[in-house]
């Protein structure tokens, strides 16, 4: 918006954030941005500040927050999200900036300058000469940000724009708002031809509800105007192609100002109606900066039309919860991939116990059986963290037709619960798996395979995530399903009569886990419709499986194995916004892991000739995953 020189933000702010930097995921190479002085990173000097720094468009650090206190000035919100993904503070500097070059530092990604319109926005990104800063008789100029090169398709592009057009009364009515609306999506269509894949992009604030219209005769036109504007952004953004991640920017600071106090604003004030610096509107009695008790994370903007500190990180919060959504959505098939491996037979420690020694030809063997299991995700760049347990219970027996091949059937009631993300988001999943199996044993080969069937309840995907002092939980559920093959061949090395048994097998598997679309209940701005999630797995496997005898009544045993995961490609789900169900767009998940190990170590008890009792211990690990489990049996023979 209008250049200006303002006031800034909290040295403790600052530090939080820089902190965030490196214990966030993200799939993004760096992130580049485009817009106004509600991005802007500093591209012009700050003559009321410390020697070298740059004005940015929010209020000073504490503790005067007065120019010419050597305070600098606090980060926008772009800058924020930046370093919340990891992006490096070069990156995320500004890209034609005359502090910069005054003092022979690195040009940065972030190509927003103060008092940009949309049009001079495009010429940023396209333009020979595109990039201009202009400030106490200097100019600099730098060619747009695609003038001889490709955009980086692994990079999150983020644009902001709009207000200078009516600031700057370049909208008057309903066509110029559209035309400048388009002006914005020429810019984000440039982008993509280029090869963007990720554009996340600003719909225009109210701006009726700013202290430089709120209250006067502007404050209607501000809000309808506006209001056209979003409609052709929306509008015109929905039939680009692109993949525009968007932000409902007017929705989200209308729920806030709904209830600021639930956020940590203040309450019982005017907070469209008063600001923080006095500049362009008038000073809030209390919290401003020269009020009572000064503190800018009371209030919303700092000035007539530029956030605070705190309306900067309400908007980086709310767009981190959007891009952040999938790491932890992503985990849902994963969860039934877990289950899955400790259900599906030969696995379980039951049908390792009966190596060897099954029941008579035309006799039935049945188990019932009972377990724990712990689940630990951790961090990647694409998925979010995660800590859960779950329980079993499952029954089945088996029938032995001839020497060579018994059949069996087996079910199984799975629960688990999944804890993900820096929030601690409620992920809750009920399965109801049921399997096919054929055996084969003669000499020293043996074989197996199996095929298995289940129905997902995912009682609660409920995501939890921070909007500055607000703790949002967003409450969804859902269904799915699954369907899987195994299959194993092995030979024992061990002589007849032995009391231990040796044997190297090979293994193969392929599964598809379907998870329903889902739709977030609130119709917040934040509330997020999910896409079908459709996860393959491919293994094939190689192992080691023994027992060993330690009498006639007890026996151990034990497998390990490592497996090769072919269909290792980074999960992408598509989603929208509920407010804005028009503008779908696809972002990054879990990527499934390509190299696992697996073990299990048990015993068998024979309480009885027909009766046994079983347990085990079992680990399924990759780089990324834990899962380990206990369970307890008893088989019967009858």
């Amino acid at each position: 918006m209008i250049k200006q020189v303002l006031t800034p933000l909290a040295a403790a702010c600052l530090l939080g954030i820089a902190g965030q930097a490196s214990a966030s995921p993200s799939p993004y190479s760096t992130m580049v941005i485009f817009g106004d002085s509600l991005s802007d990173a500093g591209q012009f000097p700050d003559a009321g500040g410390p020697a070298g720094a740059s004005t940015r468009f929010t209020n000073r650090v504490g503790p005067t927050y007065l120019d010419g206190s050597g305070e600098i000035f606090g980060p926008t919100a772009a800058m924020i999200i930046g370093g919340r993904l990891g992006v490096s503070a070069a990156d995320r500097g500004p890209s034609t900036s005359l502090v910069n070059a005054a003092n022979g530092l690195p040009d940065g990604n972030n190509w927003a300058v103060g008092g940009y319109r949309t049009d001079q926005i495009y010429d940023s990104i396209t333009a020979p000469g595109g990039s201009v800063v202009s400030a106490n008789g200097q100019t600099r100029t730098r060619d747009g940000y695609l003038v001889g090169r490709r955009a980086d398709p692994n990079a999150l592009y983020y644009l902001t724009g709009g207000g200078n057009d009516f600031l700057q009364l370049r909208i008057t009515n309903d066509p110029t708002a559209r035309a400048a609306a388009g002006r914005l999506v020429d810019s984000v269509n440039a982008l993509n031809q280029a090869g963007a894949r990720y554009i996340m992009v600003w719909l225009l604030p109210d701006l009726g509800l700013t202290p430089a219209t709120n209250g006067t005769a502007l404050q209607s036109f501000g809000t309808q105007l506006s209001g056209i504007f979003n409609e052709e952004l929306v509008s015109e953004l929905s039939a680009s192609g692109a993949n525009v991640i968007p932000l409902n920017i007017p929705k989200m600071l209308g729920e806030v100002l709904a209830d600021p106090g639930a956020y940590g604003l203040a309450t019982g004030q005017n907070l469209v109606g008063t600001c923080f610096s006095g500049n362009s509107c008038p000073e809030n009695a209390t919290y401003g900066r020269h009020g009572a008790s000064p503190d800018p994370t009371k209030l919303i903007f700092n000035d007539g039309v530029h956030p605070t500190i705190a309306g900067q990180t309400i908007i980086a919060d709310y767009a981190y919860s959007i891009l952040s959504a999938p790491w932890e959505a992503s985990l849902l098939p994963e969860m039934a991939l877990g289950t899955l491996n400790t259900f599906q037979p030969p696995r379980p420690s039951q049908w390792l116990a009966d190596w060897g020694e099954w029941q008579r030809v035309g006799q039935w063997r049945g188990f019932i059986s009972g377990g724990g299991q712990h689940l630990d995700y951790d961090d990647q760049d694409s998925a979010a963290n995660g800590d859960g347990f779950g329980y079993n219970l499952n029954l089945g027996g088996s029938y032995r037709l001839d020497e060579a091949w018994r059949i069996g059937v087996a079910a199984g009631i799975y629960g688990q619960k999944l804890e993900a993300g820096p929030e601690d988001s409620d992920y809750k999943l009920n399965s109801y798996l049921g399997s096919l199996f054929a055996q084969f044993q003669q000499d020293r080969w043996w074989a197996d395979a199996a095929v298995s069937a289940g129905y997902l309840d995912y009682a609660d995907a409920n995501r939890k995530f921070a909007i500055y002092k607000r703790t949002v939980e967003e409450k969804a559920d859902t269904n799915g399903n699954l369907i899987a093959f195994s299959g194993r061949l092995g030979y024992d090395i061990a002589q007849g009569g032995e009391n231990w048994h040796l044997s190297p097998f090979v293994s193969a598997d392929w599964a598809r886990v379907k998870v329903d679309g889902y739709t977030e209940g609130s119709g917040d701005a934040e509330a997020i419709s999910f896409d079908e999630q459709n996860r393959y797995s491919r293994r094939l496997g190689a192992g080691l499986q023994g027992k060993y005898d330690l009498s006639a009544e007890t026996r151990l045993f034990g497998e390990v194995g490592v497996e090769r995961e072919y269909a290792d490609d980074t999960q992408n789900i598509g989603m929208n916004l509920t407010s804005l169900s028009t503008l779908d767009f696809t972002l990054q998940g879990y990527t499934p892991q390509s190299h696992m190990q697996h073990a299990t170590l048990g015993f068998d008890q024979k309480l009885t000739p027909e009766l046994s009792l079983r347990g085990g211990y079992s680990a399924h690990r990759s780089d990324d995953n834990l899962q380990q489990g206990v369970n307890l049996a008893l088989s019967l023979d009858f």
